[in-house]
């Protein structure tokens, strides 16, 4: 298979120099960047024939008690500094004072540079129990936006990894467990936008990305993945961490049994993390059964042991 072409790539380390260099020095201890950028700084070797396509950095801030704070002292140090709020089909301009809280914006900016990325900024949940997805509000002299938290969010807090930038990165392994927890079944939801010109399912997006993170780390860093990923489920949901470790492979396993899901997942890698390398779509099921075998494996016996 041939690489997506690379006119849109980004830097990872170009993008991550300019947003640590955006972040108020006051609020630096709170960021955690997520999502691919990080993914593609920690496992793409930064050369031309490397980048990434991406749009969205993920920067989630935390602890919670802080978020609120630390995102408005952000969001008005990135307006004074000349970056811009990103519209979308449901908003053109930030919220106001009587929008409901679940109904607002999130703090999406595009950097001075351009429109080939931009920032947007999350939080973690408030409770290992709050799954479900929740809005903070922050209040700016530019109007009002929203926090979201759901999930899993907080396993990408747990060791997150320091730069020479100063900005903290989520670990790869605790990134693919997030996403695997996620979805624990291949929902019918889509994403809103396309990737590729296809709009897909979001759970074969964001499964086919723990895939695409399993497939570019190093032997013996996979090694160590379950042994870390126990630790974060003791640590982030030690009501139930043997039973999330029991069920960790259940969407992995829906996703390999559907040919069309497949096919979504391979798509949505070779626009992400595995565009300068794609994989055909019996090499991607080959990464799964690997994946299932050293790695989901041992976690499932872990969470099933008495």
């Amino acid at each position: 298979m041939s690489a997506v072409p690379t006119e849109d790539w980004v830097s990872p380390q170009r993008v991550l120099e300019e947003v640590a260099s955006a972040i108020p020095e006051a609020s630096r201890k709170n960021v955690v960047v997520i999502g691919s950028l990080a993914a593609g700084y920690q496992l793409l070797p930064e050369k031309p024939t490397m980048g990434l396509r991406t749009k969205d950095v993920d920067c989630m801030l935390s602890p919670r008690v802080e978020a609120v704070a630390a995102g408005r002292a952000w969001t008005e140090e990135l307006f004074k500094a000349g970056w811009k709020f990103r519209p979308d089909e449901k908003w053109s301009a930030p919220g106001a004072a009587g929008t409901p809280d679940d109904a607002l914006p999130a703090v999406r900016m595009n950097p001075p540079s351009g429109h080939a990325w931009f920032v947007e900024l999350l939080t973690v949940p408030e409770s290992p129990s709050d799954r479900g997805r929740r809005w903070m509000r922050v209040a700016t002299s530019h109007g009002h936006f929203g926090l979201p938290s759901f999930g899993f969010l907080s396993l990408a807090n747990y060791r997150p990894v320091d730069t020479a930038m100063g900005v903290r990165l989520a670990r790869v392994e605790m990134m693919a467990l997030a996403n695997l927890l996620e979805h624990p079944s291949v929902g019918d939801a889509k994403m809103s936008g396309e990737i590729g010109g296809k709009r897909i399912k979001r759970s074969n997006k964001d499964l086919g990305r723990v895939l695409a993170l399993f497939h570019l780390s190093d032997d013996d860093a996979i090694e160590r993945w379950p042994e870390l990923w126990q630790e974060a489920l003791d640590t982030c949901f030690p009501d139930d961490a043997r039973a999330l470790g029991a069920s960790v492979g259940s969407g992995i396993r829906a996703l390999l049994e559907n040919a069309d899901d497949v096919m979504e997942a391979r798509h949505s890698c070779e626009y992400g993390l595995l565009a300068s390398k794609p994989l055909t779509t019996e090499q991607l099921r080959g990464v799964g059964r690997r994946l299932l075998a050293d790695v989901i494996g041992p976690m499932e016996r872990w969470g099933k042991a008495v």
